[in-house]
This record gives structure tokens, C-alpha cells and sequence, in this order.
């Protein structure tokens, strides 16, 4: 490098720090204000809810892999007497199968083996394998007859976060964050939380589009929870920086992006500059939040043995506790290992022992904390399973392929009727025998975002030349599961 060279590439260094120093103290101040004051999202995000809201927040227990139904609440004695007889085509009635069992010949009854038994005042069904949730059968409305129209874990998973089986569409938790905003700075209002369960451990994988924001304004995405280490990336300072250097360099930033949001007007900028004022202050509001050493022994101990393990569900159970009770409006946590393609009767009591007691444990800890009856909790998967064995069925093995046409998910707290039993299905836990009591995913979304003062039919965004919403041009409340 030449003398001249050195000279320029100095000055050039000096005209940038002038130049950094002269905006931030002048027109900087303006841009950051400007920046730092709610956006066109944001200012979205604040309004009012279209309706009065019985649900304040809500904590989202997704059980990835699809639990089987006939398993765990949905009984069908019957069947036992039909063990190994081939499903009968007036039920099956030509539905399509996966390419996991399109192959088979015959596809033989597989009866649970598991005992089931009524709890609770209102009688309500569950299976041995879930002592914990039974103990609560008074707080749960159980949903028997939801429906959807995926086969596959992918598609069917986007469908219930986004409404549509393509990737690309705003999740539900994003959807909220825009249409409500956060009760706290600190904080976003969409959190994740994801755990490996011991069922299947190579379960079907999951994706940060899952909970991605879409079309929306990126401020509005879920940010996920790391399992190890610290709980999002590059929260600490680097070493031999201090907080107060930090926040000047962030008004720089934000100076130089409120310059260039002038030129372009992209509301993105705006937009990742809140993203980075949210880092910063999660800086001090999260580390408080993921350190349990202030919690009562009682209440760590009832969550079960798992929740010394950070990343276990256990773990994200009174994690989630901890979020909501600080104002994070969506705690959604996905727990893997669900599908239980062959080996089912071993694998679905390592996930039942991963989830019964935390799951149980969490009801009772924010009913402790009067905090149940304005949180929306809610238990389920993708779809369910079929009654048929995939593979070689045997007295005491059998697996279960996917299943769309009918499976149970569990709600509780704020504005949910507790012990009602809602929806039933044929002696093959095979079709819906209520269609009025029929719950589609959209009809499920519609109901979720109305708990929480959504008018699902009023939150749309424009994009394209159209408006778009959740839950499409479909879904209608599921009045019969309100209280």
C-alpha cells in the first residue's frame, strides 16, 4: 500500500466518525426518535382488541409428531374384539395414505393396550399413560373431533401455525404480536421454545419459518429459545465493551438507518432498528428470566425431575410460566417425537413421561398464581393416528400411521368451559360423528385469536393487492367451548 493510499483510507476513516458524530448529535436525533416511535406496525400492534378479551396471553403446548388419540383420550373398548380384523372399507372410505402404509395389504386393527378411566366430576376419559393431566379433568375441555386437511408432518404443521400448507404466511403467534403488541418493553410478544423428546429422538425436524412472521413487519417473528448456552445468541457483551459504548453505537446505527428510511421509506428499517433496541434490552430481562434459582423448591420439584435439564420440557413448562408472567404475550413451546410410526406402546410412554407431570404442574402453578384464568393453555398436535397397525401388529407392539380425519387436542384457563368433552368419533377413533361439533384448524385459530379480543375476520394485512388473514377466507368461532 502506497503513502497516498494510507492518507486517503485515514481520512476516509476520520470523514465517517465526523460524520457519525454530526448525525447523532443533529439530524441523528431526529431519525432515531422517529425510528424508536411505534412504526405503522407497531402502531397497529397497540390498538385496541376488536372484542372484550378473557384471555390476557396464551401458552401453546404443541406436541410435534401428532399424538395418537385412541392412545391417550379417546377409548374404544370395542375394538379389542376386532383385534387383527382388516379396517373396513365403509370407514375408511377411500381416504388417501401416506406413502408409510400406501403399500400394505391389509391394515389390521391395533386396539390400545392401554387402560383407560373417567376423572374428575365431569367424568372426562383419559389413559393411564397421563395420570398427571387426568388429575386436572375439571380444567380441561377436551376437543375430540378437530380436523385438518394435512397428511404430512410439514404441510400440516405450516397449516396450523399459518393457516396454509405453503411456506410463507405469517404464524399464528406473529399474527397476535401485530395484532396486540406486547405487555412488556423488554420482551417480545411471540416467545419459542423447543424440546427433543425421548419417544423418537430423529423426529421430524422443525423450522424457524414455523414461526416466522411472513409478510408481516420482521418485529413481529418468534424468537426462539436456545437450549444450551445462553438463551439467544450474543446477548453479552463482547469483552471490553461496556453498556454505555453499546448504546451509543446503537444510536449511530439507528441514526444512519433514519437517513436512510427517509431516502427509501421502507418500513423494514424501521423495523429492524426495533429489533435491535429489543436485543439490546433483553440484554438485562432475560438472564433474570431463565434463572430459576428464585423459585420456591416446591415448585421446581413438581414439574418433575426433568426441569433441572435446561431444554427439556419440563424445563420450557415453567420457563413458559416464568414469560407469561412477565407480560410475554404468546409462549409457544414445541416438543418432538411424537410419530410413532412402529415401536408405539415403548414410545409413547417416554413422551407421556416427559410431558404429564410438567404439563399438570404448570396448570397448577399459574392457577397459584392467579394467573389460569387469563391464560389460554393449549395441549395438541398435527393430527392423529390411525386405529390400524403400520407394520407387523403383535400382542403387545403395534405402530400408527398419520391421520387427518379426527384427533383430540386439550384447552384450559381463560375462557374455555372446564370439563366438557366436546366432539365424538366412530368405534375406529376413524371419522367425526358430531359434524356440529366438528373443529376445523381454522375453526381453532378463529376461536384462539377471539380469547384473546381478535376479531379473526377484522386482523388482516395487505399484501399483493389483497387482504390477508390467519385463518384465510375460512373458520368460524367454536362457540360450544366458551365459557
Amino acid at each position: 500500500m502506497t503513502d497516498a493510499h494510507r492518507v486517503l483510507q485515514t481520512q476516509d476513516a476520520l470523514n465517517r466518525r465526523v460524520f457519525l458524530s454530526s448525525t447523532a448529535g443533529a439530524v441523528g436525533a431526529t431519525a432515531l426518535a422517529s425510528l424508536l416511535m411505534p412504526s405503522a406496525s407497531a402502531q397497529a400492534a397497540s390498538s385496541e382488541p376488536h372484542l372484550p378479551a378473557k384471555a390476557k396471553r396464551i401458552i401453546y403446548l404443541f406436541q410435534s409428531g401428532a399424538p395418537s388419540q385412541m392412545d391417550l383420550f379417546d377409548p374404544k373398548p370395542e375394538m379389542e374384539k376386532r383385534r387383527g380384523e382388516d379396517l373396513p372399507d365403509s370407514i375408511r372410505q377411500g381416504q388417501r395414505l401416506t406413502t408409510m402404509t400406501s403399500g400394505q395389504t391389509t391394515f389390521p386393527v391395533a386396539p390400545s393396550i392401554f387402560r383407560f378411566a373417567q376423572h374428575g366430576e365431569c367424568g372426562m376419559w383419559f389413559s393411564e399413560l397421563v395420570p398427571h393431566m387426568a388429575r386436572h379433568a375439571d380444567r380441561w375441555c377436551m376437543v375430540r373431533s378437530m380436523v385438518t386437511e394435512q397428511i404430512n408432518h410439514d404441510p400440516a404443521i405450516t397449516f396450523f401455525q399459518t393457516g396454509h400448507q405453503l411456506a410463507g404466511r405469517p404464524s399464528i403467534g406473529s399474527w397476535l404480536s401485530y395484532g396486540l403488541g406486547s405487555d412488556n418493553a423488554d420482551l417480545p410478544a411471540y416467545i419459542v421454545l423447543t424440546s427433543f423428546g425421548s419417544g423418537r429422538t430423529d423426529d421430524q425436524p422443525l423450522y424457524d419459518r414455523l414461526w416466522g412472521a411472513g409478510f408481516l413487519p420482521t418485529e413481529h417473528q418468534g424468537v426462539r429459545f436456545r437450549n444450551a448456552g445462553d438463551p439467544v445468541l450474543y446477548l453479552a457483551d463482547p469483552p471490553g465493551l461496556h453498556r454505555d459504548r453499546r448504546r451509543a453505537t446503537l444510536d449511530r446505527i439507528a441514526a444512519l438507518n433514519g437517513l436512510r428510511q427517509t431516502l427509501v421509506g421502507d418500513p423494514e428499517i424501521a423495523a429492524r432498528t426495533a429489533q435491535y433496541e429489543m436485543a439490546f434490552r433483553m440484554q438485562t430481562s432475560v438472564p433474570e428470566i431463565v434463572d430459576f434459582s428464585d423459585e420456591p423448591r416446591h415448585v421446581i420439584e413438581s414439574y418433575g425431575p426433568d426441569v433441572a435439564r435446561p431444554g427439556s420440557y419440563a424445563a420450557n413448562c415453567l420457563l413458559a410460566r416464568r414469560l407469561s408472567e412477565r407480560g410475554v404475550r404468546f409462549v409457544q413451546l414445541f416438543h418432538m417425537g411424537w410419530d410413532h410410526h412402529g415401536g408405539l406402546p415403548a414410545a409413547i410412554k417416554g413422551q407421556c413421561r416427559d410431558t404429564d407431570q410438567a404439563t399438570a404442574a404448570l396448570l397448577d402453578d399459574l392457577d397459584q398464581r392467579g394467573l389460569l384464568d387469563e391464560t389460554l393453555v393449549v395441549w395438541g398436535g398435527e393430527f392423529g393416528r390411525t386405529i390400524y397397525s403400520q407394520g407387523t401388529l403383535t400382542e403387545t407392539n403395534y405402530g400408527r400411521d398419520h391421520h387427518p380425519r379426527c384427533f383430540t387436542m386439550l384447552l384450559a384457563g381463560a375462557g374455555i368451559r372446564p370439563g366438557l368433552t366436546w366432539g365424538a368419533t366412530d368405534d375406529y377413533s376413524y371419522n367425526v360423528t358430531t359434524p356440529d361439533q366438528k373443529v376445523h384448524v381454522h375453526d381453532l385459530n378463529a376461536t384462539i385469536l377471539h380469547l384473546l379480543g381478535v376479531d379473526h375476520l377484522r386482523l388482516t394485512f395487505p399484501y399483493q393487492g389483497r387482504d390477508f388473514r390467519l385463518t384465510d377466507v375460512h373458520g368460524k368461532l367454536v362457540k360450544g367451548i366458551l365459557s
